[in-house]
Order: C-alpha cells, then structure tokens, then sequence
C-alpha cells in the first residue's frame, strides 16, 4: 500500500532529558549493552492487509537477537475503516523524510528501512538479511553493518551513552534515545484486517535527538529518574547520519531493556 506525499521531520525535544550529570564512576552491578548487526524500522499498519506477514518477520529478527528490529506503525491507512491503536504522525513524518533523504518517492506499507539506507518490502525476510550483508560488506566493522561503537550503561543514578570517535563520519550526526515497548497485541475489529489479531514486537512508543556527534568519543549522562518518568521499559540509542534536514545513514546503536527496573 502506498502513500505519496512529503513531510518534514519534526521530533520533539523533552528539555527534562538534557539535564546532564557529572561523569562518576558506576556502580559495579551497572548494565551494559552489546552491538547489534544492524537496525531494521518497520513501518506498518494494522490497517493494511500485506502487513502481518512483516510484523512477523519483525518478530523472527527480535527473537533471534542479532538485528534490533523496532516497530513503527503509521496513520495514512486510518482513513480505510480501522485506526491504527498504536501508530502516530511522528512515525509517518519519519518514513516521508527517509524518502525525501533517498530522492525518491516511496513510501509503503510494509516497508522495511535497513541501517537508514535502503528500504525493501518488509515481508521479504531474504532481501532484509542481503541488504545487511550488503551494507556489512561494504564496511569494516567486523560482524556488523555498523561502524560506530555505541555502548549504554545504566547505574543506580544515570544512564551513560558512550559514542566511539570516528572524524569522517562525524558531520550532521545527530543522537537519538528511542523508547519502546517489547510487546502488543490488538484485536483488529475493522478494515482489511478484520478479525485477526496480531502481535507486535519493539514497538516505538517515543523517539526524542538528545545531543549531536561531531565525530569524537562523546559521553552523555542523563538521570535516571527522569528517564523513568517515560513509564517505558526499554530504550536504544541511535546514531544517525542527517542529509538536509532527513534522516540518513544509521551509524551505531545500542538497546538497554530494564530502564525502570
């Protein structure tokens, strides 16, 4: 399914979230993430009938534990009888501005974008898993598709982000904190999916940029409780490349679960 329109991308910044604490040494019990092969966004819509197939593939990816596979549901397909319960306009706003970012004007339901690059159908799990190995041939960065090392921490007080440095991928990059859920189910009533219910998987709930990246080793410090506050449970950290104002190349990443444990 297919919508052909553009809109900016405009994401809102929690002032709350910018306090930054002094660098202290962490608790020994802190948490610490790994690095994921690569980041695959799904957008999707519990109003499109060629999409639980995708959600599907989203969930395999997260299952498997490799890929970080974040659910994105969008609101264009409202309007066919059943409005999506978990889509919202920033996750539309999102897949137009990667499409305004590539030059090109599609923008579709299921579509799969890998490591902010390239989009294909996110039903076809084969072009999912040659697009990373694409991207991760082309790199040198062992066994993934992304160059940066990112790492979260998360202590009594604080989660750190730590942001390797690399100068000649360091221009308009910006750091994003996403929070998502790991799990929904909904009963659709209306509209071509009437009558299933479907299961999805890392569902973005809250997408804010705290800070940029110039290209150096950067550490950031925000609060716990204010993170906690979001009443989410799980959060990843995205670095990303901006091409004129769009969303473009993912970087590095990194996911933390247990965020108001």
């Amino acid at each position: 399914m297919v919508a052909r329109s553009t809109l900016s991308l405009s994401l809102a910044l929690t002032a709350s979230l910018m306090m930054v604490l002094p660098l202290t040494s962490q608790s020994a019990h802190a948490e610490i993430t790994g690095k994921p092969k690569a980041v695959v966004e799904l957008f999707t819509s519990q109003g499109c009938s060629s999409c639980p197939p995708a959600d599907e593939v989203v969930a395999d990816l997260v299952s498997e534990g490799e890929i970080l596979a974040l659910t994105l549901p969008v609101d264009y397909w409202d309007y066919l009888g059943w409005r999506d319960t978990l889509a919202k306009p920033e996750h539309t706003e999102r897949q137009r501005a990667y499409a305004k970012g590539r030059r090109d004007r599609n923008v579709y339901t299921p579509q799969a974008v890998v490591n902010g690059q390239v989009h294909v159908v996110g039903s076809r799990r084969s072009r999912i898993d040659d697009s990373i190995d694409q991207l991760q041939n082309a790199g040198s960065a062992g066994t993934s598709s992304l160059p940066l090392d990112v790492t979260v921490e998360k202590s009594r007080e604080a989660l750190t982000i730590s942001v390797d440095g690399s100068s000649d991928i360091g221009e308009n990059t910006t750091i994003w904190l996403v929070f998502y859920d790991n799990e929904h189910v909904v009963n659709i009533d209306r509209g071509e999916n009437r009558g299933r219910k479907v299961t999805y998987h890392n569902v973005v709930r809250d997408m804010r940029p705290i800070g940029m990246w110039k290209g150096t080793r950067t550490q950031m410090v925000l609060p716990l409780s204010e993170l906690s506050k979001s009443g989410y449970d799980n959060c990843a950290v995205l670095v990303q490349a901006t091409i004129n104002g769009n969303p473009g190349a993912i970087l590095g990443a990194a996911t933390l679960n247990g965020l108001s444990s």
